[in-house]
């Protein structure tokens, strides 16, 4: 799931009427792929009425901590998990769940352990502050088969450092969905934000339209 696109906008919703507009200003500017973060009452409802109604855009559920949380992505009709952080638990629920999924690691003895029970492809969380490009890195030279998608802290200045190492397949961030034009319904700017995001990670990539 790392190939689906090289920037992988992380959504946090109050309302699930602006699921739907949210994912096609994002596509529209380039951004396929989704997470819609289980951190609010209305995320659920946000995954479905995007799977449903913008099928053309790949919905999946981040912050995914448990078995219940996993239950609650696949009833919804997420298409990929992503979790902060793991454990043998709930590890084994993403894995039972047939999906796609990204754990999160922060440090060398997580990923050693991710590529102990075959988990190549991984969430490097918070990744600013967990060391940042530099520190994965130092990863990509003894841990070769560890591919990440780093999340937390990164926004456009810092974006284009991640995607030019040789273990980073995409990023994570919100930069492209800022609060003031989530809660004006500014559409147009989130789309505008997303392909220049794109334009960062694929100077030469065109955007599609919903």
């Amino acid at each position: 799931m790392l190939d689906l696109a090289p920037v992988l906008p992380i959504v946090v919703l109050e309302n699930a009427s602006d699921a739907v507009p949210v994912a096609r200003a994002l596509f529209n500017g380039g951004l396929p792929a989704i997470e819609v973060a289980l951190r609010t009452p209305a995320a659920a409802d946000c995954i479905r009425t995007i799977a449903d109604e913008l099928p053309q855009a790949v919905v999946g559920a981040g912050t995914v901590l448990s078995q219940t949380d996993v239950d609650t992505a696949v009833t919804a009709g997420a298409r990929f998990l992503v979790s902060p952080g793991w454990t043998d638990r709930q590890l084994n629920a993403m894995k039972d769940s047939g999906l796609p999924f990204l754990p999160g690691v922060s440090t060398a003895a997580e990923v050693v352990g991710l590529l102990e029970r075959d988990v190549n492809d991984m969430k490097f969380f918070p990744a600013e502050a967990a060391g940042g490009p530099e520190y994965l890195r130092a990863l990509a030279s003894p841990l070769p088969r560890a591919r990440f998608c780093p999340t937390g802290g990164i926004g456009p200045a810092t974006a284009r450092a991640y995607l030019d190492l040789p273990n980073v397949r995409c990023v994570g961030g919100t930069w492209m969905l800022p609060q003031e034009a989530v809660g004006a319904r500014d559409w147009a700017r989130v789309e505008e934000l997303a392909r220049a995001a794109m334009a960062i990670a694929r100077p030469d990539r065109s955007p599609h339209r919903a």
